[in-house]
């Protein structure tokens, strides 16, 4: 089953590695014998999905996620093996849109209003005062 990111980018489902081990947590008995965590691992550097620019990308933005080119996400959320492929999915989906996402416009800065600049010096003003009348009467 492929993994459709977004409407430009689907990754082929030959592409995506699973594996499958025991998990840890709750589960009785039947957790001895069921291999309900879920590895899914993408080889980001070799995958055929992607253009040169969306890989530039991705290694750029997801360099300290990535092992030799390859992104790798676990789930063992649920006691289900078929649920934890889901979640493993979602994750693996959630990455890489947020990866591929265009950088947020830059803020322009802006000159403080001449009210503002007002309230904040009759505020230091103020605080100044407070201050002053702390301090130990002179001698004089």
């Amino acid at each position: 089953m492929d993994l459709e990111i977004s409407p430009a980018l689907t990754i082929p489902a030959p592409e995506l590695r699973w594996r499958f081990s025991r998990s840890s947590g709750p589960g009785g008995q039947h957790v001895n014998t069921s291999d309900s965590r879920v590895e899914l691992s993408w080889n980001v550097a070799a995958s055929a999905a992607l253009s040169d620019g969306q890989r530039l990308m991705l290694v750029t933005r997801l360099g300290p996620r990535l092992i030799t080119g390859v992104i790798t996400v676990t789930a063992s959320e649920r006691r289900s093996q078929l649920r934890n492929r889901e979640i493993a999915l979602a994750k693996l989906a959630d990455l890489v849109a947020e990866g591929l996402a265009p950088d947020a416009a830059r803020r322009r800065a802006t000159k403080p209003t001449r009210g503002s600049n007002r309230r904040r010096l009759a505020a230091k003003e103020r605080r100044a005062a407070t201050k002053q009348q702390r301090k130990r009467p002179s001698l004089d």
